[in-house]
Parts: C-alpha cells; sequence; structure tokens
C-alpha cells in the first residue's frame, strides 16, 4: 500500500528543513549584527573547502556506524600524523636532506593509510578488540606520533609546504580551482556543470520512478519527483554559480562529490551495501545467511583509513602546513555529522545524504556563530545540544513507530478458544480425509470386482 503523505515527508526531512531554517537565521543575523554577508561567494566557498574534511570524513564514519554503531576515534590524530609525514619527504628538514617528488609522497601517505587500517581492521574483526579501545590507542599513539615527527623535523614544531609543493602539484590534486577566473567574474563552465548536474539529477529521479512503476512498487506521486528534483536542482544551481563568482569550481569539491556518490551508490546499491546494513541490523543473522562478518568490520576500518589520509593532504595544501594541532577533534565532527544526519546510533540504518545534512548543519553552525562573534566554547555548546537533539529525536521517533505496529494484545481465554477450534477443525479435516480415502478403496474394489466377473 502506498503510505505517501506530506506528513511523512516532512518528518523524513526534518534536519534537511533545520538546516534551511538555521541557515536563514543566521544569515539574518550576520547581516543585522555584524553586516556581512553570509551569501557571499567566498563565504559560500569557505563553508564547504573549511568543512571538506567532515564530509570525507564523515562517508567513512558512516560506514563504520554501520556496521553495528562502531566509530573511529583515532582519525583526527591520523590527519596530524599524515599530515606530518607529507611534510616531512616534501621538504628539506633535520630529519630526511633532501624533498621527495609527490607522486612518491602521495604513495607514502597511501601506504601508511593501507598499514594503518589494516592493522585496525585485523584488531578489530578478527583479534576482536572493541573498536572505541583499539582506535583509542590510534587517537593517542598517532598524535603522539605526529608531534615527535614535527618536534624533530622543525624548530618551530611545524612544517610549511613550499611554493613548489603547495601551489603546485599537490594543490592541482587537492586545492585551487577548475577552470579559474578573476573573483567577481562568472565563471561560465561553472555554471555548465552546474546545470548539467541538474539535468542528471531530474534524469536519474524520473529514471529511477519509472523503474518503480514497471516493477509493481509503489511510488511517490510523479508532481513530488517533479518538486524534490527542483530543490535539489535549485541547491546545485546556488552553489555553482557562488562558487562561479568565486573563481571556479573548486577542485576539492570534486573530490566530495566523487566520494559521496561513489559511497551513495554503495550503500543503496551494492550487496556489499547490504551487507554493512544487515551485519550492523543484526550480526548473527547475517552470520547465518552466509555473511562473512569479520571481512565486512575489516573493510569497513581500512576504508576509513583510506578517506582519513584523503582528508589529511587536503586539510594540509589547504593550510599549507603540517601541524601538531592538525585534526584536533575531527573524529567528533565526523561522528556529530552522521547522528546528526539520522545515521542510527546502533547500526543499521543511514544513508549519505543523511550524513551530508548533518555536516552542512555542523558546518553552517560553527561558521554562522563565528561570524556574528560568538565565543568558541559556546558553539561547542551549541553544537553538544543539536547532537543530543539529534539522537532524542531519533529515539523518540522510533519508539513511536514501534508502538503504532506493536501487537495487539489477545486474552488467555481468547487464546484457549481459539485453539480448541483450530484443533476440532483439525479433526473434523483429518475424519473428512479418511472418510473419502474410504469411499475411494470402496470404489476400487468394487470396479476389480465387476472386471473379474466379466
Amino acid at each position: 500500500m502506498n503510505d505517501f503523505s506530506m506528513k511523512n515527508v516532512l518528518k523524513k526531512n526534518v534536519m534537511t528543513i533545520a538546516l534551511f531554517g538555521i541557515y536563514v537565521l543566521f544569515v539574518i543575523l550576520a547581516f543585522t549584527l555584524k553586516s556581512t554577508n553570509m551569501l557571499e561567494p567566498s563565504i559560500v566557498t569557505s563553508l564547504i573547502e573549511q568543512n571538506a574534511y567532515v564530509f570525507v570524513l564523515g562517508a567513512g564514519m558512516l560506514m563504520c556506524m554501520l556496521t553495528g554503531g562502531n566509530i573511529d576515534l583515532s582519525v583526527g590524530s591520523v590527519v596530524c600524523f599524515v599530515g606530518a609525514i607529507v611534510g616531512l619527504f616534501s621538504v628539506e628538514n633535520r630529519i630526511i636532506t633532501s624533498s621527495y617528488p609527490v607522486p612518491v609522497v602521495l604513495l607514502i601517505a597511501l601506504g601508511v593509510g593501507v598499514a594503518y587500517g589494516s592493522l585496525l581492521g585485523y584488531l578489530i574483526a578478527y583479534v576482536r578488540i572493541p573498536p572505541w579501545i583499539a582506535t583509542l590507542a590510534g587517537y593517542l599513539a598517532f598524535r603522539g606520533l605526529g608531534t615527535q615527527i614535527l618536534t624533530k623535523a622543525s624548530e618551530t614544531n611545524a612544517i610549511s609546504l613550499p611554493n613548489t609543493v603547495a601551489a603546485g602539484e599537490l594543490s592541482d590534486i587537492f586545492s585551487g580551482r577548475l577552470f579559474e577566473t578573476d573573483w567577481g567574474v562568472i565563471n561560465i563552465p561553472c555554471v555548465v556543470i552546474g546545470a548539467l548536474a541538474v539535468g542528471a539529477i531530474f534524469f536519474l529521479n524520473m529514471r529511477s520512478r519509472h523503474a518503480k512503476v514497471i516493477k509493481g512498487y509503489d511510488v511517490e506521486p510523479k508532481w513530488f519527483t517533479i518538486l524534490k528534483s527542483t530543490i535539489i536542482g535549485l541547491v546545485i544551481m546556488f552553489f555553482a554559480i557562488e562558487f562561479a563568482y568565486d573563481g571556479g569550481l573548486p577542485i576539492v569539491v570534486l573530490w566530495i562529490a566523487g566520494i559521496l556518490i561513489i559511497y551513495g551508490i554503495i550503500t543503496e546499491k551494492t550487496v556489499i551495501g547490504r551487507h554493512f546494513m544487515t551485519v550492523g541490523g543484526n550480526a548473527e543473522a547475517a552470520r547465518l545467511s552466509g555473511i562473512n562478518n569479520k571481512r565486512v568490520m575489516f573493510f569497513a576500518y581500512l576504508n576509513m583509513a583510506l578517506l582519513t589520509v584523503i582528508a589529511a593532504l587536503i586539510v594540509t595544501v589547504r593550510t599549507g602546513a603540517a601541524n601538531s594541532f592538525a585534526g584536533q577533534e575531527y573524529e567528533l565532527d565526523a561522528i556529530a555529522a552522521c547522528i546528526v544526519g539520522g545515521v542510527s546510533a546502533y547500526g543499521g540504518a543511514g544513508t549519505i545524504i543523511g550524513m551530508v545534512v548533518g555536516a552542512t548543519l555542523i558546518g553552517v553552525i560553527n561558521q554562522g556563530m563565528s561570524l556574528i562573534g560568538v565565543d568558541q566554547n559556546w558553539i561547542k555548546i551549541v553544537k553538544g545540544l543539536v547532537l543530543l537533539a539529534a539522537v532524542v529525536f531519533d529515539i523518540v521517533t522510533k519508539d513511536k513507530a514501534s508502538k503504532r505496529k506493536a501487537p495487539v494484545k489477545v486474552k488467555a481465554h481468547e487464546v484457549d478458544e481459539a485453539l480448541a477450534k483450530a484443533q476440532a477443525d483439525l479433526e473434523k479435516a483429518i475424519e473428512e480425509a479418511a472418510n473419502e480415502a474410504a469411499e475411494r478403496t470402496a470404489s476400487t474394489a468394487d470396479e476389480g470386482a465387476v472386471t473379474t466377473d466379466s
């Protein structure tokens, strides 16, 4: 039965509506209190660039949480450590006497990610160390290792990337603009890319709906699919035009979009994604159905480590330096983005789109409150309250849903009567079957006697 209703739509998109409302509120407050326009292209671009690490780490944290509410507390420290490794091999310093080519530096960073992810995944999946303990060890160890490397390599406890690296090959890969133009001059390729993305959204949504209709599935009304696609398209074009007036499409946006699309497909369209969901929903049922739970857990943390390396490279290139403060509280931002975005704290449920909404909401709160001059401590308080509210809302919503689906209570005498009736019906059916069998036997015997007489 098709249960589409605007009430259900609003319930499913509470955080998206909250994000829009909070953004509009900060736009008004920033302009009223500080005469700052949050819709200015440079501010909109910085919202994405400064929070790029949340989107990247959030995708990995989502996969971990799907396996049963598991998390990785080490990602912020690993960002610091990988940044230190990149800085160490990129410039001459007190440890390395000559710099390495950028491709070699990237391979070393990826190697660190693979090694750590494999070790962490093995300890959690096969040695069965609880994830929070294993990752807490990484949180402490890698922060110490990163700080130690930077202390030994530089007197300032930081390594500045040279212009040939920060503004060269690494920047071309993780930073900068695509088809860059002057600020304030509209970048036509950026607008065209945005328009193509909008067209793709319309096409994919309509094709998905048509496929469901062909298979006989319940679908939302056609007008709602068009409305939904239009709203998404307007958001895409808003960002495309803002980027176009700020010099062009940021390279980091391509990284974010690519990662989100890939993981969106994995979680919703592939067998691997269903395995993650199943393991998180009921690990024992997943095992009995033939899913290798240990392998799923192993790859969840290997994947998290690789995405952490990408986040570290993005952050290091954007800041132009490796320092011991990099990555602080990144793990909390990633977890908060998932929880606020509706990812279940118990595992088995969550979407990339939800995580994106959560990450954007966290970013808007950070940026909006900073622009109106709110102290950082108060920003942390507000983010904590938002996180708590999201969890409470999730629990209350699920409790109400379970009560609506609760089984009807049946009295004991009604159960006895039903059992007695079922037993009587069974005896009657057995008696009728026996009578029919006796009649068939008698009929067969009569036919045999007639044949013999003939």
